[in-house]
């Protein structure tokens, strides 16, 4: 019989930023034990150090699979940012070779098929993939305005307009995110990032964004119409906002209860400094 979640060590697979140490630590604040799997390359060795842990590669999944249940695991969190590896370099141990051929497949179809290929590869070995807001609460934005400033009636042309456009791209699971800026699309997400993205919009000539003086368009992010919402769940963070900020955004909208914010009083403080808006909006919303 599997025992009761919050009884047994919680296995967090660790990747870069703060998002790991933040749900280990939220764990291990509500009395769970706590086992960090760091991902080789990606992962903080401050992290590793403060708790219970052990590190292996992408490709060493038998290993993976070894120490977390070693450790008593039977809940594991995916947790972080891990880039896309390069296939042919990879580090492969027995159990990991017999899954490159599915894993090179799926990679094919995007980041949310491989996903579930590694999701799928942990619950046939028994383990409970959850999600990183099951762990820990308030990690994910509700809904409306948060801050002191709110979007106006031209944000929300561009809210609709790049939730339309962050909802096509998702479908052929390209990206998350899309910047409109007075009905025009800026840019979309694509294997760069959110960051990257953004520091191209700030390149965009003067006359198509809006800049400090006069701010203008809206940065959005939403899960692809069909996400593994268990992971790789949008995410923003202080970093995004000053990238939107330094493009010229009037602010970020994401969707409600399906975007992870990280630090969130840090986030919302730099908002109101910068003078942007964050917004949850309900898919409802968009009309």
């Amino acid at each position: 019989m599997t025992e009761p979640a919050g009884k047994h060590t919680l296995g967090v697979i660790a990747g870069g930023g703060d998002l790991p140490h933040r749900v280990a630590a939220s764990a291990r604040a509500s009395g769970r034990p706590v086992f960090v799997l760091g991902v080789t390359g990606f992962v903080s060795s401050d992290l590793l150090a403060e708790f219970d842990a052990a590190e292996a590669s992408i490709g060493e999944v038998g290993k993976q699979i070894k120490l977390l249940r070693d450790a008593g695991c039977v809940d594991v969190v995916f947790a972080g940012a891990v880039k896309r590896p390069d296939f042919s370099a990879l580090k492969l141990d027995l159990h990991g070779a017999r899954l490159l051929p599915s894993v090179i497949s799926a990679a094919g179809k995007g980041d949310d098929a491989l996903l579930r290929v590694l999701v799928q590869t942990f619950e046939r070995e028994g383990f409970r993939v959850i999600g990183a807001d099951e762990v820990m609460g308030g990690l994910l934005v509700e809904s409306g305005v948060m801050g002191r400033i709110a979007p106006s009636k031209t944000d929300w042309v561009d809210i609709r307009k790049a939730a339309e456009v962050a909802a096509m791209i998702g479908a052929y699971d390209i990206g998350q995110g899309a910047v409109s800026c007075r009905g025009l699309v800026l840019a979309v997400e694509a294997q760069e990032g959110t960051d990257a993205m953004l520091q191209r919009c700030a390149t965009l000539p003067a006359a198509i964004r809006g800049d400090a003086g006069a701010r203008a368009g809206v940065l959005v992010k939403r899960p692809k119409p069909q996400q593994e919402r268990r992971i790789d769940l949008p995410t923003i963070g202080e970093q995004t906002i000053e990238l939107a900020a330094l493009a010229g955004l009037a602010g970020v909208a994401v969707e409600a209860s399906a975007t992870i914010i990280v630090r969130r009083e840090a986030v919302i403080a730099a908002a109101d400094r910068l003078g942007v808006f964050i917004y949850g909006f309900e898919p409802d919303q968009l009309g």
